[in-house]
């Protein structure tokens, strides 16, 4: 069996995020699984070191995941020839810094998003990797979700006919930590001077959602809003809130298509899941939530008439469609972690690159003008 063995050095990984999905639910998997298969006689396997500040909560991760090296040394872990790979799923201010410093190393460079504090240290870290020669990409998970692969299918196969807009609902109600209830997301999360901010982190997510599915961003208009003033913090004392907690952002694209989404974490959930995105046509209407699906042809729509002095004669949420799951679908982290390993052993594409990342920053950064300008926000191309 021939065994491409290679080193990853993943940064960051004592949070929620990078924790769960990225160790325990990708790299940690794919070793269980014994590797990547390449053929019959042939695997990529990783060969992880985990790096952080605290030595002891590293040594429980290690327990925990089966991964026995770890560091609170960064510089020495760069050192080392064997690992190949850098993965930084730290706090936003620290990225670009880390990564720069992998890049100069001459390490393949995959990182979570936002790739960067503002558009232009996003896009030098794509400069960067660039010339040095070194392969790079950014998570972009919810492109693996099913519920949107499902929607991928209907887009391939035609069933919308034109797609005339998109609307996307995101978000729960996050606790602010009083009343004994604990919070659900960090502190840092609402605090603007850390890195916080649904709008940079969402209008990540929701460019590369619509330029792979529905057509590329072109402008947008978005009204952030931080509606809960007050939270309490890992320590349990109550601090300020200066980041927007809410996001509500219309966004135009080169298809044509109109997009909005609503982003919140002061929202109660009364929809088919915490992100749901319906998707009009003139043949079609599609709605798909993380895992599911369901559809509503031409040929199936209702004929309501407005009456509002009588109930509804039609049940709207009938007259819908599942569209069925033919496929095992595997934790999307996973699939693009796998994804990303066979780029850098086999040179497979990889089409999510530090490029990429950027233009998701450059939205976010956009929405950020739009409040503030009160206007709409014209993207410019990044220069590949």
């Amino acid at each position: 069996m021939k065994t491409h063995k290679i080193g990853i050095i993943m940064n960051g990984v004592t949070g929620r995020m990078g924790t769960n999905q990225h160790l325990l639910r990708s790299v940690a998997a794919i070793i269980k699984q014994g590797g990547i298969k390449v053929s019959d006689g042939e695997v990529i396997m990783p060969d992880p070191i985990l790096v952080g500040r605290s030595e002891s909560k590293l040594q429980k991760l290690a327990e925990m995941s089966g991964v026995m090296r770890y560091t609170t040394n960064l510089d020495e872990a760069l050192e080392n020839p064997g690992d190949q790979v850098y993965f930084d799923a730290q706090l936003t201010n620290l990225r670009a810094p880390a990564v720069t410093k992998a890049i100069n190393a001459g390490k393949h460079v995959y990182c979570e998003k936002p790739t960067g504090v503002s558009t232009e240290e996003a896009y030098e870290l794509y400069l960067l990797a660039k010339k040095a020669g070194v392969k790079h990409g950014v998570v972009q998970d919810k492109l693996f979700l099913p519920g949107l692969l499902k929607l991928r299918l209907l887009i391939d196969s035609g069933f919308f006919g034109e797609i005339l807009s998109v609307r996307g609902e995101f978000g729960y109600w996050v606790f602010q930590g009083f009343d004994q209830v604990p919070t659900q997301r960090p502190s840092w999360n609402y605090r603007k001077e850390d890195g916080g901010g649904i709008i940079i982190d969402m209008l990540c997510h929701w460019r590369y959602v619509l330029d792979n599915l529905f057509g590329e961003v072109k402008a947008v208009s978005c009204l952030g809003a931080t509606h809960v003033k007050e939270r309490v913090d890992e320590q349990g004392k109550p601090y300020k809130c200066t980041a927007d907690d809410s996001a509500y952002a219309t966004f135009e694209l080169a298809s044509g298509v109109i997009a909005h989404f609503n982003s919140s974490w002061c929202v109660r959930v009364r929809r088919d899941d915490l992100l749901t995105l319906q998707v009009d046509g003139t043949k079609g209407t599609a709605v798909a939530g993380l895992r599911n699906c369901v559809i509503q042809p031409y040929g199936g729509t209702p004929r309501p008439v407005w009456n509002p002095d009588i109930d509804s004669p039609i049940d709207f949420t009938e007259d819908w469609m599942t569209v069925p799951t033919n496929q095992i679908f595997d934790n999307g982290f996973k699939v693009e972690w796998e994804m990303f390993l066979r780029h850098v052993v086999l040179d497979e594409p990889f089409p999510y690159d530090l490029r990429e990342g950027a233009k998701g920053v450059q939205l976010a950064e956009a929405g950020l003008q739009s409040w503030d300008k009160r206007a709409w926000v014209t993207l410019d191309e990044l220069p590949v």
